[in-house]
């Protein structure tokens, strides 16, 4: 295990699927170490208190898994088990390139593009999980922006919206673990429950 890979222990822990948390696993080694120290917002306009300052994007990240993680232990949510962990694994690497690749000064509007125009040219996560699971992949990082699909700067539409529940269920997730209104726990437990224990 490497010090990236340690810091998404208890992330990578809620994927079942051996091949899909082998990928995880592989990708999270590829993320660029400053996303490791940055945080969430580089203006700290956005995000809750936190997801500021060192290791802030981390925090923020491990947030909205764990959003994720609660929210699919709900039978209204009607994801595969392998969904699920396809979901988990989008929400770990959404915010991967937040800052651009190389790294700039503040977050890049579309740090989506980037971050799956990375994951497409890495040879090592190739041949893992299914062409069909990478395509869920890179579409849930896409997608996390949600509505927000504008350059902050040129007030021009960069991103796509997302379409289908799989990419707003992402979205969502995102979005409520970056409101100002939340602050988390990290301590608290955090089950993914199987599907036979559902209440």
């Amino acid at each position: 295990m490497s010090y990236k890979t340690d810091t998404f222990e208890k992330e990578l822990s809620f994927i079942r699927n051996e091949k899909i948390k082998e990928f995880a696993t592989k990708a999270i080694k590829l993320l660029p170490d400053y996303f490791f120290e940055i945080p969430a917002s580089s203006s700290s306009k956005y995000h809750s208190q936190y997801a500021q300052g060192k290791g802030g994007l981390t925090r923020h990240v491990k947030a909205a898994v764990r959003t994720a993680v609660e929210l699919l232990n709900l039978k209204m949510f009607k994801f595969t088990e392998d969904e699920k962990d396809l979901i988990i694994t989008s929400l770990i690497l959404h915010d991967g390139a937040k800052s651009g690749l190389p790294k700039q000064e503040f977050s890049v509007s579309t740090h989506p593009l980037i971050m799956t125009e990375y994951l497409k040219s890495s040879e090592e996560l190739k041949d893992i999980i299914s062409d069909r699971y990478f395509s869920l992949i890179v579409t849930g990082v896409n997608h996390h922006m949600g509505e927000f699909v504008f350059d902050y700067k040129t007030k021009k539409q960069v991103l796509e919206m997302p379409d289908t529940k799989f990419e707003n269920f992402i979205f969502m997730c995102d979005y409520i673990s970056s409101r100002k209104l939340f602050e988390v726990n990290f301590d608290a437990e955090v089950i993914r429950k199987l599907p036979q224990n559902n209440p």
